[in-house]
This record gives C-alpha cells, sequence and structure tokens, in this order.
C-alpha cells in the first residue's frame, strides 16, 4: 500500500458524497477506487467505483468521513496533482476529477488528453 505523494487531494464535499453514497448502497466501508482507461472521444477517462478492499500497489487517499480512494499505479501518473470535487452542476450533484495535466476535455467532462 502506497501513501507517499499523493496523486489526488479529495475535497470534503467529495468525501461527504462518497460516503453518502457508499451508505445508500450498503456498504460499510466507503472505498472508492479512481482509475483512468484509453477510450472516450478524447483518450482517456474516469472511471470510479465503489471497491471492497486496497490492493498492494494502491495508492490510499484518505478523506473525511472515513472515506478511501484508491489509485492504482498506472493512474497515478496521469491524474498527479488532481482533485476530486463535488460539482453541483451535475444532475444530483456529481464527483469531477479536476485534473491540471489536462489538455482537453469532452464536453461532457468524462474524457480528456494530456
Amino acid at each position: 500500500m502506497s501513501t507517499a505523494t499523493a496523486p489526488l487531494t479529495v475535497t470534503d464535499a467529495a468525501a461527504r458524497k462518497i460516503a453518502q453514497l457508499a451508505a445508500k448502497d450498503g456498504r460499510t466501508e466507503p472505498i472508492l477506487r479512481l482509475r483512468v482507461v484509453a477510450g472516450g472521444c478524447s483518450g482517456f477517462s474516469y472511471e470510479l467505483g465503489f471497491d471492497e478492499a486496497v490492493g498492494a500497489e494502491d495508492h490510499v487517499i484518505a478523506g473525511a468521513d472515513g472515506v478511501r480512494v484508491l489509485v492504482d499505479p498506472r493512474s497515478a501518473p496521469i491524474i498527479e496533482g488532481s482533485i476530486l470535487e463535488l460539482d453541483p452542476s451535475l444532475l444530483g450533484g456529481g464527483l469531477k476529477v479536476k485534473n491540471p495535466r489536462a489538455t482537453h476535455e469532452c464536453a461532457c467532462g468524462d474524457s480528456f488528453a494530456i
């Protein structure tokens, strides 16, 4: 488990939303995995989903309300310096990755290029 130099910052509002979604889903631990995958109209896209356990190589970012966000070693350099925040303009208030390395973002906000 890697904890040196977290590649991502999680805002308190995002952590509260993650905890709320985890509780609604019946999860005892709010563990969210953020992964960067190839695809989307700009080259890369973010994949967010709940996970059951921390992998040996994962970066673990602690947030408010006991939330942990996991980032795999392949995704970490791509999202380095990013902020996971709550964007109230998204339907129902959604999680958004603000990535300073992204040179272009698709209108949907899920796809990006570096």
